[in-house]
């Protein structure tokens, strides 16, 4: 399900906010633009923007450059997960992952931002109030089919287990008095039809979101566009925020995935669990602003900023002869993914030899131009294009595969750019991280 809301929107009404301090509340990775983003992408991992029945990431892969090309320069992408923060660590050492603006995990418990993960401690004091972790673990050991998931899945503010879904409807209306009945303010949230949370009723994905909304709003920093993406149960209340469902436009099709914007529409891909699709019979069916994706994880993200008119959506990834296709405006980003694309390719012997191939190339880069090695070693751009030209071929037959993230650049001159980006490798299991500057692009 995919949702868009567009400016003005007031957040201050919701009691989520009393307390708000920026002190407590570090916003490294909102800190990156100096105005508003252009879009902010908000979206679940686990068969939402990670596609676990795609082994090569092609859709996950063709969504990177995407970003990087013509997003990530003036836009936010948030990642927002059930999985815990070593959970999400361990997932992002398997697939290739960008690195978000800021990482909301555990079900909306936990905020962080930038590649440093800095946690928001203010929205952790806020989780505190009407909650008892000990008093949670006491209560829920009374309901023998609630089986505890692993340590790693158990947060200070999340109680996790496993539980059938019978089980679960006889189980939520009585552990949810009970809590009540010894002081706690809490909510439960069945999803994937497996796991049961049991978290403060102040968390959640959606109230997570609203508090970055809010922070947004406070700083004079609204995003133009929001667009929320999931697929199961404990992605629902993220269409519950007022700035998120309104408006919406369905397209039917068998399972889903959910997404929104700051004008609101909202979006299904075709894998979202049973409990989201009832939850959105039930409470979205007839918004205008939803569709329903006929694509599958990353690949509906596309469809769906493709269908609200958010931007490109046409992923470089699929633009076979970069010659053919010409991009209206100047984008060191764009050059900087067209680049390794070629590299990919040319590699793996998807491109045939030709020098004209290594001419256009070497037009695209300052001719005194240096790439800055993470060693400090410093190499002409022509000496480096060179050393390329002889690799044709040397990953042919082999899953070799390089993608490109936190692209950012600065204009030193009218028509020259200081470039810098994390270039990744994937070759078989083994991912390489190498570092590069890429100096006097024009």
């Amino acid at each position: 399900m995919f949702t868009v809301h567009t400016q003005p929107v007031s957040f201050f009404s919701s009691p989520i906010f009393v307390g708000f301090s920026r002190e407590l509340s570090p916003a490294i990775g909102m800190d990156r633009l100096n105005g508003s983003a252009r879009l902010m992408i908000v979206s679940d991992l686990d068969s939402t923007m990670v596609d676990h029945d795609d082994p090569q990431n092609l859709s996950l892969l063709r969504f990177n450059a995407l970003w990087e090309a013509y997003y990530r320069h003036d836009s936010f992408l948030v990642f927002s997960t059930g999985r815990s923060p070593a959970s999400y660590k361990l997932l992002r050492a398997e697939k290739p992952l960008l690195t978000p603006d800021v990482a909301v995990m555990s079900v909306g418990t936990e905020i962080a931002y930038g590649h440093a993960m800095v946690p928001d401690y203010g929205w952790e004091q806020y989780l505190n109030q009407g909650w008892d972790r000990d008093i949670v673990l006491e209560e829920t050991s009374k309901f023998p089919p609630l089986v505890p998931q692993s340590e790693i899945d158990q947060r200070p503010h999340k109680v996790s287990f496993y539980v059938e879904k019978v089980e679960a409807l006889k189980i939520i209306d009585v552990l949810s008095e009970r809590l009540e009945k010894r002081g706690l303010d809490v909510k439960i949230i069945y999803s994937s039809g497996t796991a049961l949370d049991v978290l403060p009723r102040g968390a959640g994905k959606g109230q997570a979101l609203s508090y970055l909304l809010k922070k947004f709003e406070f700083d004079g920093k609204l995003p133009v566009n929001t667009l929320v993406c999931g697929d199961s149960g404990n992605d629902a209340e993220l269409f519950s925020i007022p700035a998120v469902y309104e408006g919406s436009l369905v397209i039917p099709k068998l399972n889903s995935c959910d997404l929104r914007l700051t004008q609101s529409w909202n979006m299904q891909v075709r894998n979202a669990q049973e409990e989201l699709l009832q939850w959105h019979s039930e409470n979205m069916k007839d918004n205008p602003n939803i569709i329903h994706a006929t694509e599958r994880c990353a690949a509906g993200i596309i469809q769906a900023i493709g269908s609200f008119c958010l931007g490109p959506n046409v992923s470089p990834r699929d633009i076979r002869d970069f010659q053919k296709c010409k991009v209206g405006i100047v984008n060191p980003g764009y050059e900087v993914v067209k680049f390794y694309l070629f590299y990919e390719r040319w590699r793996r012997a998807e491109i045939l030899i030709s020098e004209q191939h290594m001419q256009n190339l070497k037009s695209v880069f300052y001719s005194s131009g240096t790439f800055v090695h993470p060693s400090g070693t410093e190499l002409p751009i022509e000496q480096c294009l060179d050393a390329i030209g002889r690799l044709h071929g040397d990953r042919e037959g082999k899953q070799f595969q390089l993608w490109v993230d936190r692209v950012s650049s600065a204009q030193i001159g009218s028509d020259t750019w200081l470039v810098k980006c994390y270039k990744w490798e994937t070759f078989g299991e083994i991912f390489i991280l190498a570092w590069y500057f890429l100096v006097s692009m024009r």
